[in-house]
């Protein structure tokens, strides 16, 4: 296994409704997040970002002629201490650049048993409060606050 560059993306996946999808971590049951990934070396944000949500959830973007939107903002924040020996030597603070993908209804889930236990469907109130880092609650907050205006 490799070491991880300190670069990730962050997919927030909602529906029209407003249900926002949450994963819970094997790892560490108490945290719950949207799909996440590591970028590998010499790929782009957005092909990671397609990756993950196929390998998190079993969702296939472009077979299902989805539309995954790069929102143009990327968040920086510390590397918690256990994880700091997945990545590269003396990585402390890790780039998160952010995606999010909107389907027109709930998609069947299929959890990549390795990485999640469990998944949840939930409104924007529900979902921003459970969700384990403050970067993962803004991007769903900021979601439902352009989905509310798009739907008026």
């Amino acid at each position: 296994m490799s070491l991880r560059q300190p670069y990730s993306v962050l997919v927030v996946i909602y529906t029209l409704e407003g249900e926002f999808l949450l994963l819970q971590r094997a790892d560490d049951p108490d945290f719950w997040q949207s799909v996440t990934g590591g970028i590998d070396e010499g790929e782009l944000p957005c092909a990671t970002a397609s990756r993950e949500v196929f390998e998190e959830t079993g969702i296939d973007i472009s077979q299902q002629q989805l539309r995954l939107v790069d929102e143009q903002r990327c968040h920086r924040y510390a590397i918690r201490q256990q994880w700091r020996y997945r990545y590269q030597p003396g990585a402390t603070v890790n780039t998160e650049y952010v995606f999010s993908l909107c389907l027109p209804k709930r998609y069947p889930i299929q959890l990549a048993a390795d990485e999640h236990l469990s998944y949840l469907w939930l409104d924007a109130n529900q979902a921003s409060a459970k969700a384990w880092s403050d970067s993962n609650a803004q991007e769903i907050r900021t979601l439902a606050s352009k989905l509310a205006h798009n739907s008026r």
